[in-house]
C-alpha cells in the first residue's frame, strides 16, 4: 500500500512501491494529464512536481515519494487558468499538445524558484523538456509573459 498526496488529496493506493509514479497517477488514480513519452526521463512529457520540484515521473518509484505531488490537473486554480496556462493559450504554444503538461509543470517549478528568469535561464530549465513540434520560442515567450503577469499580481 502506498500513501500519496496528489493535488492536495490523500490517496491510499494498492501498487508495487517500485511502480513508476507515472503509472500510479495514470492507472490507479486516473490522472491522465501526465503523459508517457520515453520511459527513461529523457523527454520531460511525464514531468510533475514533487514537493514543488520538477521530476520525471516515468522513472521515479512511487514508493520513494514522500512529498506532495502536483500534476497538471492540480496546477493552478480550478476556477481560472493559471498565469502559465493563460500565457500558453495567448502565445499559441501548443501544436499537438502532447508535451505541454510536462512543459507547464517544468515552467511552474522554474517560476517558483526564479520569478524573473532570463532567456538563458528559461532555456536551461526547459532543456530537458522536448517538443516534437518545435515550439521552443513560443514556450520561452509564454514563460516570460507568465512571469511578468505573476510579478504584477504580487504588487
Amino acid at each position: 500500500m502506498l500513501e500519496l498526496t496528489v493535488n492536495g488529496q490523500a490517496h491510499v493506493v494498492e501498487a508495487d512501491p517500485e511502480m513508476p509514479l507515472l503509472w500510479v497517477l495514470r492507472d490507479h488514480l486516473g490522472l491522465t494529464g501526465t503523459k508517457y513519452g520515453c520511459g527513461v526521463a529523457a523527454c520531460g512529457a511525464c514531468t510533475v512536481l514533487v514537493g514543488g520540484e520538477a521530476v520525471r515521473s516515468c522513472t521515479l518509484p512511487a514508493g520513494d515519494v514522500r512529498d506532495a505531488v502536483t500534476t497538471i490537473e492540480g496546477h493552478g486554480n480550478p476556477e481560472a487558468l493559471s498565469a502559465l496556462q493563460a500565457a500558453w493559450i495567448e502565445h499559441q504554444v501548443a501544436q499537438c499538445g502532447y508535451c505541454q503538461p510536462g512543459q507547464i509543470m517544468q515552467a511552474a517549478s522554474l517560476l517558483a524558484d526564479n520569478p524573473a528568469p532570463s532567456d538563458e535561464e528559461i532555456d536551461t530549465a526547459m532543456r530537458g523538456n522536448l517538443c516534437r513540434c518545435g515550439t521552443y520560442q513560443r514556450v520561452r515567450t509564454a514563460i516570460r509573459a507568465a512571469a511578468g503577469e505573476m510579478r504584477e499580481a504580487r504588487l
